[in-house]
């Protein structure tokens, strides 16, 4: 308790303490009666700090007055320490003050109550302690509600973190991922033709600074959301342009720079993007993204990939197909490139598979649900409706 709260219960016990004196009544009666009324209301400074043991000091003087045959306005203490007790002591507490104030009425009831009205005392003094051990029920109700909407509001920000660390992951694999692999392939090409076609080797050179100062893009657009559109079309020293995240547009570029890295691509886009989300888009691109990253990585030369794309309003399809030797590749069934898939997939309810073809390569396809799917992309991995088999991310 802090010392507001100390000075604003004194000034309720002095408050009390004046108001109940009463002309005629504790004045005259000398310093046994005083001490009576100091030791029913002077407690109450302390009943937020050790609200049990206020009431019980103000129980055992009230059962003094008694018994000293002493009659005090101040027995209305006895109503705010059992009030106190029921809003913050632990159980059994508010149960055993209630029992002791329950008594005391039927005590002070039979004593002073006039004849013939006992019972109408025993209803009317009950009424009023109910309606403190109410009162503070009620407000214990009140403040744990509270107490349980901070902890919710608390556990959605860390979530929301959560989930954007999640997705900052996946965005980051993808990103580092792609973009090594084509380097490292362009930086072979290079080696290999540095002597006989030394034209290419430039070519080469010059497309591994521009990959990578795309991925230096893609990672600040990844890892500083909220500035894009501030920054966007900003330039200037020291202050990249920003671009919007990736989608369905991006991708005859993405094909471009695989191509260049070696892998023969073949992209075919059905539908009209425009009644696709950004999310969905983004999610479309990260998929070939990392599909196109895993046959370049795996595969032997001379591989091709093939991209089919299906759009339309309430779905996405995407199917992505290699011609390079069926079976287990190297990677297969773990790695983060795998679950970032799934976990994308799972965000619009959709189907995942990823695996050896019958007839020979690797096939990976994924359905999005525009319908019922997460625009923000932050569905749980394990959500239903996705399945995964082997993968080599």
């Amino acid at each position: 308790m802090n010392a507001r709260s100390w000075a604003v219960d004194a000034l309720l016990a002095a408050a009390i303490c004046l108001f109940t004196l009463g002309p005629g009544q504790v004045l005259p009666g000398g310093p046994g009666v005083l001490a009576l009324q100091a030791g029913l209301t002077v407690p109450l400074a302390w009943r937020r700090r050790a609200p049990v043991a206020v009431f019980g000091v103000i129980a055992a003087v009230a059962a003094v007055q008694w018994l000293a045959g002493v009659r005090l306005p101040a027995d209305v203490a006895l109503l705010v320490a059992l009030y106190t007790v029921a809003a913050t002591a632990a159980w059994p507490y508010p149960l055993v003050a209630s029992a002791v104030t329950g008594v005391g009425v039927v005590l002070a009831s039979v004593r002073w109550a006039p004849e013939g009205r006992v019972l109408l005392s025993v209803v009317a003094l009950a009424a009023m302690a109910g309606a403190a051990v109410a009162a503070g029920l009620h407000q214990r109700t009140r403040r744990d509600y509270l107490t349980a909407l901070e902890r919710d509001r608390d556990q959605r920000a860390r979530l929301a973190v959560a989930e954007d660390r999640a997705r900052m992951a996946r965005d980051l694999h993808d990103i580092v991922t792609h973009n090594l692999s084509v380097m490292v392939a362009l930086a072979d090409s290079a080696h290999y033709v540095r002597d006989s076609a030394p034209q290419r080797a430039a070519a080469a050179v010059s497309q591994i600074a521009e990959t990578g100062r795309q991925a230096l893009a893609d990672m600040r657009r990844s890892l500083a959301p909220g500035e894009a559109g501030e920054w966007a079309g900003a330039s200037g020293p020291g202050r990249e342009e920003l671009r919007p995240a990736p989608g369905l547009a991006e991708l005859p570029g993405l094909a471009d720079r695989v191509r260049g890295a070696g892998l023969a691509v073949d992209l075919q886009v059905r539908g009209p993007a425009g009644q696709v989300p950004a999310g969905a888009q983004l999610t479309v691109y990260r998929l070939v993204q990392e599909a196109l990253t895993n046959t370049l990585k795996h595969a032997p030369p001379q591989t091709r990939a093939e991209i089919r794309i299906g759009l339309s309003p309430g779905a996405v399809t995407v199917d992505i197909v290699d011609d390079g030797p069926a079976g287990q590749r190297p990677g297969a069934g773990g790695g983060y490139g795998l679950k970032g898939m799934r976990d994308r997939v799972a965000a619009y309810g959709g189907t995942f598979r990823a695996g050896p073809r019958a007839a020979g390569g690797w096939q990976v396809t994924a359905r999005l649900d525009l319908r019922t799917g997460d625009p923000e992309g932050m569905g749980h991995p394990d959500d239903a409706g996705v399945s995964a088999r082997a993968g080599r991310a």
